[in-house]
């Protein structure tokens, strides 16, 4: 029982009762452990309180944009997981600084200017979400339980108060942002914002839309797309395909175990994608003879050992004791195919696909991204869903460039002021800023720059 409670105290959710105030919220960081000389860009750190007493305190990453903060567009992001670190995006994906892993050790992190940071084009706030991921936490036993229709509740909540403290850039367009997990959490989000608005509920939020990288949508669609991905990427033969289509009836992730033939097919899938790199399948597969810090484990380790550092967390002003000890992801919340409620957390949401067919009647500005290497979720799968809106086409598939290279593929539906694009990216896996970081930053630009000529129009 002593262990039980140990692991769940150290890798659920650590709470906390504070007898310090809360009024001392965010702070202006200056520099980080790193890198060299002060931070070139606007940074700030701090927490919100969300539930009934503030119980739940979140942390956030603000960086104003480097063009116009004022104006710019204001992205509200949100981590996937559920259970990841704000900062993974911040120092992996799409924020200002990047890792130089030429001069870093676990140990002592390089830290450089990202010149692909979506802070170039809009105000990015990141957040650590649910209490127990990143830098958050709660200061009750009862606020350390969370679930994903609560965790899209915080997100609302947040985002609520924390433009309340910063009202300079309530008139900005707003875009709900996410990765991956979130992807059923980010229509929530969006809807409640455009019903707020509706309610004539205060502040009044400038919404425009919402973009979601490499989405998990449905959690059947979605997981059951694999084998149309597999197959079309040549990771199983033609045999295999057709046995599963002939005999599962179109159910490959619960099917009978009764039906044996359905089994078998399902079996060789799994023998002949085992060592697949589900993050891409490009990639060598990620185990301890591969250090790429791509892979989701190596990065931890840098992770952790950045976030643990007290000059780090000093920096970035976390309040000391807080946190028992900082992680990439909190496992005992990250989702995993079929995984069950946890005693902290709750799956409790299967589908978003009805809450983006409710947005369709809304003015609203919509970019969806896949990589074409992506197994995690692959864009079979999103592909699925989006045509399930029944929407009119208004630009056909066809190729987009950077560098006047072919950066990947994209189509766009429209109907009554709303709009949805849906872009690939060749040769990309699942964390796309990862992978390809200019040609993310340069459809997120253009996307931006049509959104507001359209909301102008």
């Amino acid at each position: 029982m002593e262990t039980n409670y140990k692991t769940y105290a150290s890798l659920c959710i650590i709470f906390m009762f504070l007898s310090s105030s809360f009024s001392d919220s965010n702070s202006i960081v200056k520099n980080l452990p790193g890198f060299h000389g002060d931070l070139p860009f606007t940074l700030e750190t701090g927490y919100v309180g969300v539930g009934a007493d503030d119980e739940i305190q979140l942390f956030y990453y603000f960086v104003e944009s480097q063009r116009d903060p004022l104006h710019d567009p204001f992205l509200f992001y949100l981590t996937g997981g559920p259970g990841t670190s704000a900062l993974y995006p911040f120092l992996f994906q799409m924020g200002p600084l990047s890792i130089n892993f030429d001069n870093s050790t676990w140990e002592k992190l390089t830290l450089e200017l990202n010149p692909y940071s979506w802070a170039k084009t809009a105000n990015v706030l990141f957040v650590d979400l649910p209490a127990g991921a990143g830098f958050s936490y709660a200061t009750t036993y009862e606020a350390t339980k969370s679930s994903d229709s609560i965790l899209a509740q915080h997100s609302y909540q947040f985002l609520i108060k924390w433009l309340e403290e910063h009202p300079r850039f309530l008139n900005n367009p707003l875009y709900i942002t996410g990765i991956s997990y979130m992807g059923l959490i980010v229509p929530i989000v969006t809807l409640e914002v455009y019903k707020g608005n509706e309610h004539e509920d205060q502040p009044q939020l400038n919404i425009k839309g919402y973009l979601i990288i490499s989405p998990l949508t449905d959690k059947f669609s979605d997981f059951n797309s694999k084998l149309e991905f597999a197959h079309r990427a040549a990771l199983i033969p033609d045999d295999v395909y057709q046995l599963a289509k002939n005999t599962c009836d179109g159910n490959y992730i619960y099917n009978d175990p009764g039906n044996t033939e359905c089994s078998k097919s399902l079996q060789r899938m799994d023998e002949c994608t085992s060592r697949i790199n589900e993050d891409n399948i490009l990639d060598p597969f990620c185990d301890e003879d591969n250090q790429d810090p791509v892979c989701g484990e190596v990065a931890a380790k840098y992770l952790k050992s950045f976030g643990n550092d007290k000059e780090v967390q000093k920096a970035l002003h976390v309040r000391e004791g807080t946190i028992e000890e900082f992680e990439k992801t909190n496992e005992t919340i990250h989702y995993r195919f079929k995984k069950e409620d946890q005693n902290c957390y709750s799956y409790d949401i299967w589908s978003s696909i009805i809450y983006h067919k409710t947005l369709v009647s809304k003015k609203c500005q919509v970019l969806i991204l896949s990589g074409d290497q992506d197994f995690t979720f692959p864009y079979v799968g999103a592909e699925q869903w989006i045509k399930s809106l029944n929407l009119p086409i208004e630009s056909i598939w066809n190729p987009w460039f950077v560098n006047n290279h072919v950066a990947g593929y994209r189509m766009k539906y429209a109907k009554n002021g709303y709009s949805l694009t849906y872009a690939t990216f060749k040769g990309a896996g699942h964390s796309i800023p990862l992978y390809k970081p200019e040609e993310s930053w340069v459809i997120l630009d253009e996307w931006l720059a049509s959104s507001s000529y359209l909301s102008d129009s």
